[in-house]
């Protein structure tokens, strides 16, 4: 009867006997977390015979419910999980609210309104209330009812904590939100999770007899789980108090949307009598990987303490990988990939690439191209064709060639100038009946009977692409985009919203900046916005189809957690971007979770790479090695050359380096790297020889891999302590070490 269970290990087999009362299964990365809750299931309904329809299984996702019906299945052997209640939370009390939901001054008939209608209402509720979204953005307005509903706070406990303008004008168009829909017969996204706790708690008898129903309760990834979540969970298992929780609160990485760890780390405060079951049996990774992993997670406080056992063997130690700036990262993983393909037979499908955001996607797909590995992105879409950089792009097509009508249409309500569709056929009508050119009618829009409003509106337009054309008859595709960036407002606007969409919308349009300002660092002959187009249209160009499933996956970190992968590159290793911009302890300890599960999807073999500068916001910026790495043991971390970091007198401390000058009085912040790999066909590098870099004088051209070309002003002093002045072209004027600054004598 119970031959199925001998397919656990015992603990897994101990949680799942465990059918009563609550249980809490911390369930490390790679140890059978789904395993176990399916075989729980399936226990349930063989061996302790419950009716399937008493057990309720609440997932996270779509496919997560698919994947724990089929295992029961396949368990059982027959169609058992027909009849049990498994799906994902909204699914789940979506399908409850259309029985009980009158019992709250609702028809059953109601509708569920989407992000975009949720928008739509709110925008209409900021427009009766006399509120701008310039001085309000909607987006940012919807995000905190969002997260306010989230956390079960309700409109009166918002309006009583409101402190600053936003927080208080956002507490009357929350108010206002709720009561339109109400009127409307229609709840949002979040009211799936709220309105079954007011249900509940207003109808007592009914909770009782759902509660008498779902005799047992268990939840999939419950480190997710947010407040609402949470209250409707412990109501429903308050009579019976058979709630079964698996999850890991090291794998927490979304409190941005909401989720809050202090559920499962407050989970045997919350039930007294409470099991615990540990699984730390990994049977995806070698042990130096689990052994890194354990090493960073041990250093954050708020935690289940647990160490991941490796089943397999002890494996390759870790890679560190350093580069100068991050197209040479970008290289190097690009080489390796190569390397193990050819040499050790990987396919390309074995290989996985991470980034902490978005916006570094860009020059890793560059050098893919180039060196024709097939990639894919997951989780996002290349970065040519992110809608922000496209509507970018447009702008400089636009001012390159005006008759480009597409172009034009694309970016003339880019930012919003309440130019609509009405305006724009009667705008088109104008520029037909002229024989013009759609542009050349915006110019002459005072002549083509408009409003004064529309004509003052294609007036300002006109006025930004002209001023545009002239700066690119005399500058470079950088010096275009920055005016197009201060005169357009768009990375304030986007800030403004200060929302999580918003955000990496600004950070992939100041990563097309920073590929400006490259692109013109090292083309200075050809930086016209023509050749700058011409190289992003041969990029775009690019097919991401593959015709097999062979291609390396590009991913950001949250992207990948669930996954799993033979080799892995965890890329842009550095202090404020992995960990982000992490101030507040919590924070720093949910970029560390983070950093967890990205060592934890490698299977065989870890690469860890950084920078020691990187493009920020058009202008080169040196960086430190994230801290992140100093919390690896140093003798399972290899340099690229092959020696142990607890062996290489390179091993430089972020906090060592934090008190010391980028440049002028102290190395970078590793001062001995490797030197490049030399591919066939590639040039030999000119660097200066010492004696050439003692000879260095006022007048001479050089070139510096971080600030470009430029003209030696003054050299101070001599041996290793001489120190060089060098006006850049694009970087002003700049005091280096000569010995650390590796400048190439043109």
């Amino acid at each position: 009867m119970t031959d199925f269970l001998r397919d656990l290990n015992d603990v897994q087999r101990e949680a799942v006997l465990a059918t009563e009362g609550p249980v809490m299964v911390l369930a490390g990365a790679g140890s059978g977390k789904t395993r176990v809750i399916t075989y729980r299931i399936a226990h349930l309904i063989r061996n302790v015979e419950v009716p399937p329809n008493n057990i309720l299984a609440l997932t996270f996702t779509n496919k997560a419910a698919g994947e724990m019906r089929h295992r029961i299945d396949g368990i059982l052997r027959h169609g058992s999980s027909s009849s049990l209640w498994v799906g994902t939370f909204h699914s789940v009390f979506a399908r409850l609210l259309r029985s009980y939901i009158h019992l709250i001054g609702y028809d059953r008939n109601f509708s569920i309104f989407d992000a975009d209608d949720s928008k739509s209402l709110v925008k209409q509720c900021m427009q009766e209330l006399n509120l701008s979204p310039d001085s309000l953005p909607v987006n940012l307005v919807h995000s905190m009812i969002s997260k306010a509903k989230n956390g079960f706070v309700l409109p009166p406990e918002f309006h009583r904590n409101a402190g600053d303008y936003q927080q208080q004008k956002t507490a009357l168009v929350y108010e206002k939100y709720v009561q339109k829909l109400r009127d409307n017969n229609a709840l949002d996204f979040d009211d799936l999770l709220i309105k079954p706790i007011e249900l509940f708690s207003g109808h007592p008898a009914l909770l009782e007899q759902l509660q008498d129903y779902f005799r047992y309760l268990l939840i999939d990834e419950y480190q997710d789980t947010n407040r609402a979540q949470y209250l409707v969970a412990k109501m429903l298992s308050e009579k019976h108090h058979n709630i079964f929780v698996v999850g890991d609160d090291a794998q927490s990485i979304y409190s941005w949307r909401g989720a809050d760890i202090s559920n499962m780390l407050n989970f045997q405060e919350d039930y007294k009598d409470a099991k615990l079951f540990k699984l730390v049996d990994n049977y995806r990774s070698t042990r130096t990987i689990l052994d890194a992993a354990n090493s960073v997670i041990r250093n954050n406080q708020r935690q289940i303490k647990k160490e991941l056992v490796a089943n397999a063997g002890i494996g390759e130690p870790l890679t560190l990988i350093e580069a100068y700036n991050e197209r040479r990262e970008a290289e190097k993983v690009g080489d390796y990939i190569r390397q193990l393909h050819l040499s050790k037979g990987y396919h390309y499908r074995a290989f996985a690439i991470f980034y902490r955001t978005n916006a570094q996607s860009r020059v890793l797909e560059d050098v893919m191209r180039q060196n024709r590995i097939p990639y894919k992105i997951f989780g996002s879409v290349s970065f040519y064709k992110r809608k922000e950089i496209k509507d970018a792009v447009a702008y400089l097509r636009l001012v390159l060639n005006d008759r480009d009508g597409e172009s034009l249409l694309r970016v003339i309500n880019f930012p919003p100038r309440k130019i609509g569709d009405v305006s724009i056929s009667k705008l088109k009508e104008f520029a037909e009946a002229g024989g013009m050119s759609l542009y050349d009618a915006i110019r002459r829009a005072d002549e083509g009977g408009f409003q004064s409003r529309l004509v003052h509106a294609l007036k300002e337009f006109s006025t930004l692409v002209e001023t545009l054309k002239e700066k690119a008859a005399a500058g470079t595709a950088y010096d275009v985009l920055s005016l197009l960036y201060d005169m357009t407002s768009l990375l304030s606007l986007l800030q403004a919203e200060n929302t999580p969409e918003a955000l990496a919308r600004c950070e992939n349009l100041k990563e097309l900046l920073s590929m400006a300002r490259d692109f013109s660092d090292h083309n200075p002959l050809n930086s016209s916005l023509a050749d700058f187009l011409s190289t992003i249209s041969l990029a775009s160009d690019y097919d991401e189809s593959q015709d097999s499933d062979n291609y390396v996956s590009l991913m950001t970190i949250h992207a990948a957690k669930g996954l799993e992968f033979p080799v892995v590159f965890v890329t842009g290793m550095e202090e404020k971007l992995f960990p982000l911009n992490a101030y507040e302890p919590a924070e720093l300890e949910e970029e560390r979770r983070l950093f967890y599960v990205a060592i934890t999807r490698a299977r065989e073999k870890l690469f860890l790479s950084w920078a020691q500068s990187r493009y920020q916001f058009g202008q080169p910026q040196m960086c430190l090695r994230s801290t992140f790495i100093n919390e690896i043991d140093p003798d399972i971390v290899c340099t690229e050359g092959g020696r142990r970091l607890s062996e290489s007198p390179t091993k430089v401390s972020a906090k060592a380096m934090a008190g010391r000058p980028v440049f002028g009085s102290g190395p970078p912040p590793v001062p001995a790297r490797p030197m490049p790999v030399q591919r066939p066909g590639q040039p030999s590098s000119s660097a200066a020889t010492p004696q050439q870099k003692s000879s260095l004088r006022a007048g001479m051209k050089v070139h510096h891999a971080i600030f470009g070309p430029g003209v030696v002003i003054e050299v101070q002093g001599s041996g290793s302590k001489q120190k060089v002045k060098i006006g850049f072209r694009t970087a002003g004027e700049k005091t280096l070490m000569v010995q650390y600054a590796n400048l190439k004598i043109v």
